[in-house]
């Protein structure tokens, strides 16, 4: 990956911003074409001002005076318009690319796998896709585009002061060097200040993210007061880089003023002088002239110091946005194979599968190990077996979320990677334990706001798995807004819709992962019959560690330590004394004890 070194302006990063500009062709030609128009006419108006002193306000023109003022407010106005419309353009561009290269971030990360997330922080993401992005189109506004037009005015005023008169020229330009040395300085020390304020922001973003998400938990536990010093710590680093960057200001700008006080004390020495040796050889409108110029030079050449740290911070945000874009884990979607219907046929073959996705893995890296079965179109198979014995892992690897390193997952007889992803995933519904909903209506929230699922077919579902009726008693009905997380409703509540929304998917295999551990018994018992309903006709897997609620599968695979320890039915696998029949007593026996 690129990165922007030293003080140098990395090019093939900046050509990589530009392609987004390509489809804004018509809109950067404009802002380009009205920057150099207000760089030009900028100058015109002192100019004219010192032309009017000289020719006609010192020989008494009134009549010419007019024409000459008339000149100068059509200039201004023209000056305004210009203006307007060069800062809307720039704007606008700014935005279209950015809005292009936000969504194709968003894209692009909705496509990554698991692994990814697994090892990224949600608010470093955040934070790249936001306000990293909003540096990026501070290049456009503030940066590049502006520092062309701030260099040419400053090359304009110069050539405008040395047609005028080069002597005076020399004499104003002296303390010049002084401000360059001054801008290298103040350049280099805000560019580490604004690298830091863009880390502690992400740092910020990422600590809020977390623990606003797991509220409860730090109430549950009573670690307000702890959690509380944290933040404040890096709120307080956050605070002092910002301080530094505003140090560097307060000391930068001064500078400049001394230096252009400098400027124009000279000027005023030297004009003086010229006046009373050669009181013919410079007029009373040439030094008031080079007085307004000296204002107009100095505030762009003090002004390319911060827009070119704008055009490097951008650069920054732009090396890390694209480090998102360049990160190679998005689950390969080289299959086209979608039929016009899925059985439902599963085959695992000897299937080993790591979450260490890269590199070697050792035997005991494995969580999956020479994992075969068959599970026939119609079939329930259920998983068994402790925490961490591989039971989710296996249906995410049947959704593609992560890639096996040894074996072959088919569906329908056909290897899932010659499956066109969404396709692939499209038809395989998932009910998780931890139900997660959007802030969102319930609708938009079952349809997942697929405009192909219409809210006859949610209320049809709804009847089926028995919840339209506590629906129709929320506000609004199926247009209630559940909030983030479905926080207004109760588990049992959630984990209902997550039922209507594999119902209207109406997928060829379900997948039912600790689905009903989560509610109470009363609710248990409302949707059972919704799931028997649910199952029938298709392809079932079903993870619970509820023995009662798998006895009617197909086929009960023991899982211990990503290995198949047993496989059967419920009534084979009695008759082993083994994993099964073991754990079955104990959940019996356990049962038995609370009845009593």
């Amino acid at each position: 990956m690129s990165k922007i070194t030293g003080d140098a302006i990395n090019v093939n990063l900046l050509k990589r911003v530009f392609e987004y500009v390509k489809p804004y062709r018509a809109v950067f030609r404009w802002s380009v074409a009205l920057t150099l128009l207000l760089a030009v006419i900028t100058p015109v108006r002192p100019y004219l001002i010192g032309y009017t002193l000289d020719q006609f306000i010192l020989k008494g023109n009134y009549k010419g005076l007019v024409s000459m003022i008339i000149l100068m407010v059509a200039l201004l106005v023209l000056q305004t318009l210009v203006q307007y419309s060069q800062t809307l353009s720039t704007n606008t561009l700014g935005q279209s690319a950015i809005r292009d290269l936000r969504i194709n971030v968003f894209n692009h990360i909705s496509k990554l796998r698991l692994k990814y997330f697994d090892q990224t922080p949600i608010g470093q993401l955040i934070t790249r896709t936001v306000s990293d992005l909003e540096t990026i189109a501070d290049i456009f506004s503030e940066g590049l585009i502006a520092m062309v037009g701030d260099l040419l005015q400053v090359v304009v005023i110069i050539g405008v002061m040395l047609y005028m008169d080069w002597e005076l020229t020399l004499v104003v330009l002296l303390p010049i060097p002084f401000l360059i040395i001054a801008t290298r300085i103040f350049q280099k020390a805000i560019k580490v200040a604004f690298q830091e304020i863009r880390t502690e922001v992400s740092n910020l973003n990422t600590y809020l993210q977390e623990h606003i998400s797991g509220i409860s938990i730090i109430q549950y536990f009573a670690r307000e007061e702890q959690e509380y010093k944290k933040f404040k710590k890096i709120n307080s680093r956050y605070r002092d880089a910002n301080i530094r960057s505003n140090w560097y200001y307060s000391i930068f700008f001064p500078v400049v003023e001394l230096i252009s006080a400098l400027s124009l004390g000279l000027l005023i020495w030297y004009g003086a002088k010229m006046i009373l040796d050669k009181p013919l050889n410079v007029k009373p409108g040439t030094i008031t002239t080079f007085i307004m110029f000296i204002n107009m030079l100095f505030r762009p050449i003090r002004e390319l110091a911060d827009k070119f740290n704008t055009l490097q911070m951008g650069m920054v945000g732009a090396e890390r946005v694209f480090k998102v874009l360049d990160t190679d884990e998005a689950t390969e979607n080289k299959g086209t194979y979608a039929p016009a219907k899925m059985e439902g046929e599963i085959s695992f073959e000897q299937v080993w599968f790591s979450y260490n996705q890269d590199g070697e893995v050792p035997e005991d890296g494995y969580v999956l190990k020479n994992i075969s079965f068959e599970v026939k179109p119609g079939q329930t198979v259920a998983l068994v077996g402790a925490t961490g014995a591989g039971k989710s892992s296996t249906i995410n690897i049947l959704n593609r979320f992560y890639e096996i390193q040894k074996g072959t997952i088919k569906v329908d007889g056909v290897n899932i990677k010659d499956y066109e992803l969404g396709y692939l995933r499209s038809h395989i519904a998932t009910v998780l334990q931890d139900v997660f909903l959007f802030s969102d209506t319930i609708f938009n929230n079952v349809t997942l706001s697929n405009p192909a699922i219409t809210i006859d077919e949610v209320v049809a579902a709804a009847k089926k798995v028995g919840a339209h009726d506590f629906i129709e008693r929320l506000p609004g009905g199926y247009h209630y807004n559940v909030m983030e997380r479905g926080a207004t409703l109760s588990a049992g509540q959630a984990q209902l819709l997550s039922f209507i929304r594999a119902l209207v998917y109406q997928p060829a295999i379900l997948v039912l992962d600790e689905a009903t551990s989560s509610v109470d018994t009363e609710t248990e018992m409302l949707i059972q019959n919704a799931i028997d309903k649910l199952m029938n006709g298709r392809t079932s897997i079903v993870i619970a560690h509820r023995l009662s609620t798998i006895q009617k599968a197909d086929l009960i695979i023991v899982l211990d330590k990503g290995e198949i320890k047993e496989k059967g039915t419920h009534q084979q696998l009695l008759k082993i004394d083994g994993y099964y029949k073991r754990l079955y007593e104990l959940q019996f026996s356990s049962a038995g004890i609370a009845k009593d």
